[in-house]
């Protein structure tokens, strides 16, 4: 007696189908799981057995072997363990041989009381689904408002092994959730902010750097500010969010899908750009991805948003060298013995540093650093990660009386991000593709949309040669 079933298995951003086989023989009644399964998935087999006795379904007093193909791939989720019930009660003859559709695959973990529990990842794992010509999706209900993101599939949300159980039976059916050919109505969703974004008029004095970050939020350019402790670095960055637009519906699908993976929040739709600040103690494998699930680190959960390293000479050399792809590329690989992962990793970079370890060289306080102290601190930063970031600005002390006396002016605000809107506009019909802009510029672009004017062309040559 034999079955076979399928479900999903998450592979970086994406992920695979794999089929699920169940052979029932004749011996001492047991569970083996086999196909390069971890211990998660071996775990499985307690969970099917509570599963199955809260739910009132008879499990087969046989030998049950559980192939989970293709069988050279490892695999480390918890999710496997809906696909693996059903392949069960299909061996046993629970359940009909055409009660499950071969167009569909089952996704769950299973609680020792029977319920159906979420699982990272669901977006990716539909999206690799719906590519191998999948139709219809067994998820668990707490899944759905995620995977409602995902467009032309069919949806069964479950809450629990016997609901699933007499909805197979024909007994009970559960409504399925049809998406549409468009994204998800995004819309609809509450966009309330968890806080008042900073905006930049809040923030006294420093034109050149705000100029800086109004380039930066247009073209998707790269940011450095350079100054002494307490003239704004910080504000500046965390008001560069309040510039960009908000996520467009593949926008959404992209960012909470990669949050997914990262999170515990199996209900959450990110829906405003992300703003990643790590600590200048993170690691390489938190700031790149990495660690012994391959997850995506931090400049993946900054995809599509912002992310900020404050004091980026005080961060590991090993994590600051890191960036050289992601900041080229737009992805990251991850390559480890067992696995290779690629993330996409398409964020604004704002870098800040003082100019010398106590931060007062060349500013208003004084400086207590050695000459050859402020020689070693510029040097932390290499010339290939520098070569990387498009503008670089100082960001100079302000007069007290001044901060005193500035307000918000959020008409002001309003203007600027209108015009950071209207340059993506120009930049979309441009390059034909609403998620290109000017950083993502190759020299073929260049040559055929760069018409500069003499007195613009002459400026860049001059600024090259002086510059080098």
């Amino acid at each position: 007696m034999s079955a076979r079933v399928q479900s999903i298995i998450a592979m970086g951003a994406g992920g695979l189908v794999v089929d699920i086989e169940c052979h029932l023989s004749n011996n001492l009644p047991t569970i083996v799981i086999v196909g390069f399964a971890n211990r998660s998935v071996g775990e499985a087999r307690e969970r099917i057995r509570g599963a199955f006795a809260t739910s009132r379904i008879m499990l087969p007093r046989k030998r049950i072997t559980v192939n989970l193909a293709p069988a050279d791939i490892p695999k480390a989720d918890s999710g496997f363990d809906l696909a693996i019930a059903m392949s069960i009660m299909l061996a046993g003859g629970q359940l009909e041989p055409g009660a499950v559709p071969a167009d569909c695959a089952f996704i769950g973990e299973l609680g020792l009381d029977g319920s159906v529990r979420p699982v990272r990842g669901i977006i990716g794992k539909l999206l690799a689904g719906r590519a191998r010509g999948l139709a219809t999706f067994y998820i668990p209900a707490t899944n759905l408002k995620q995977a409602r993101l995902v467009p032309n599939v069919r949806l069964q949300p479950v809450a629990s092994l016997q609901e699933l159980y007499v909805h197979l039976t024909g007994l009970a059916p559960i409504m399925a959730v049809k998406t549409g050919k468009g994204q998800y109505d995004i819309d609809a969703i509450d966009r309330t902010r968890m806080a008042a974004p900073l905006n930049l008029s809040e923030i006294a004095g420093q034109e050149q750097a705000k100029r800086a970050l109004l380039i930066a939020a247009a073209g998707g350019h790269n940011v450095f500010l350079n100054g002494p402790p307490g003239t704004g670095k910080s504000m500046l960055a965390k008001a560069l969010s309040s510039l960009l637009p908000p996520l467009s519906r593949e926008e959404v699908l992209e960012v909470t899908q990669l949050h997914s993976l990262a999170s515990l929040d199996y209900e959450k739709l990110v829906t405003e750009r992300p703003f990643r600040a790590p600590h200048h103690s993170a690691s390489q494998a938190a700031i790149i991805g990495g660690g012994q699930q391959l997850r995506p680190g931090e400049i993946s959960l900054a995809h599509r948003g912002v992310l900020f390293l404050d004091e980026l000479p005080e961060f590991e050399r090993a994590a600051i060298e890191a960036l050289r792809q992601p900041l080229e590329d737009r992805v990251i690989s991850v390559a480890r013995a067992k696995d290779t992962v690629e993330y996409p990793a398409n964020f604004i970079l704002v870098a800040t540093a003082n100019p010398c370890p106590c931060g007062y060289y060349a500013g208003a306080g004084t400086c207590a650093c050695l000459p050859h102290q402020v020689k070693q601190y510029g040097r932390r930063l290499s010339g290939p990660i520098l070569d990387r970031i498009d503008l670089s600005t100082p960001v100079h002390d302000v007069k007290y009386a001044r901060l005193l006396r500035q307000a918000a002016d959020p008409e002001h605000d309003v203007s600027l991000a209108n015009q950071v809107s209207r340059a993506r506009t120009l930049q979309a019909r441009r390059f034909g593709r609403p998620d290109r802009l000017n950083s993502d510029m190759t020299n073929a672009d260049i040559r055929r949309h760069g018409h500069l004017a003499a007195e613009a062309e002459a400026t860049l040559n001059t600024a090259a040669r002086n510059l080098k």
